[in-house]
């Protein structure tokens, strides 16, 4: 009886888990569904290179906001990345200061404020001293989302590396920072790559910030201190506008970024599973 009482116990517990995970994985599932199936018909070589077409015409692209994308995430990452890995190696190497839990609690906070607020701060910051919106406040902006995602993360990732590396380091005669530089950080390298790509994927898709920032562009722009076009702010933009065309061309876009972003966490979990098995 009681056998039998725990065999049931377990097929109800596995039958529980496995209706939760359908209800997780539904609304994913069914977004990415609809997604592609509006999308996938109006994707081409020709929205992929060409420039947006004028109000009310078929035909164009979004070719000027993928290059945007690219180059304000890039430098987001020039800017972000080094930060986030510098305070993580901060937090990890003086934990027990008093400076270490004002930073963890500072990236908490900079992660949980609305990236609209960022954006607004970045707008006071650039944008009105500039007198003019550019791609350079809205890689600011994005490298403000990036930059705790990327700290939090890499700290992560150095404190599950053997503390016995770095002992064995400094027995060694090596300082602090030769420990990290030679040691640590090579040691940490797939879960530091992971937490880059994971930080970068939550970046791409924020539109809010970009509204404020680097607005947007109807031309080929690659100077930085010049107003920026980018996919979010492009699929906002065709999706209230009243034109059937733009609207299909939103719903490519949208799954142009879909499949960045899913490359990115793909990357990023294959990154993981190396650190891993290593």
């Amino acid at each position: 009886m009681r056998h039998a009482w725990r065999r049931g116990s377990n097929v109800a517990g596995l039958a529980l888990c496995a209706v939760a995970t359908a209800i997780v994985l539904a609304p994913l599932a069914l977004v990415l569904y609809y997604v592609l199936r509006q999308g996938v018909g109006a994707l081409s070589w020709q929205f992929l290179t060409h420039l947006p077409a004028p109000p009310g015409q078929n035909g164009g692209g979004m070719g000027n906001a993928i290059l945007g994308t690219i180059e304000m995430l890039a430098i987001a990452m020039l800017i972000g990345l080094p930060l986030g890995l510098a305070a993580a190696v901060y937090c990890v190497e003086r934990g027990r200061e008093r400076l270490a839990p004002a930073v963890r609690f500072a990236a908490d906070t900079l992660t949980g404020i609305p990236t609209i607020v960022t954006g607004l701060f970045v707008y006071l910051l650039l944008v009105v001293p500039m007198h003019r919106f550019s791609g350079l406040a809205g890689a600011v902006a994005l490298a403000l989302v990036l930059l705790p995602v990327m700290m939090r993360a890499s700290e992560e990732a150095l404190r599950a590396l053997p503390s016995s590396y770095r002992e064995g380091a400094l027995a060694l005669g090596a300082t602090p920072a030769q420990a990290w530089r030679r040691v640590l950080l090579p040691a940490a390298r797939s879960g530091l790559v992971g937490a880059a790509l994971t930080a970068v994927a939550r970046t791409a898709g924020e539109t809010a910030p970009l509204l404020l920032t680097a607005l947007n562009n109807s031309h080929w722009n690659l100077r930085p201190d010049q107003p920026m076009a980018s996919l979010t702010v492009q699929i906002f933009n065709y999706a209230i506008s009243p034109y059937d065309g733009w609207h299909r061309q939103a719903w490519a876009a949208a799954l142009t970024l879909i499949v960045l972003i899913v490359s990115l966490s793909l990357c990023a979990r294959w990154w993981g599973s190396r650190q891993e098995v290593a």
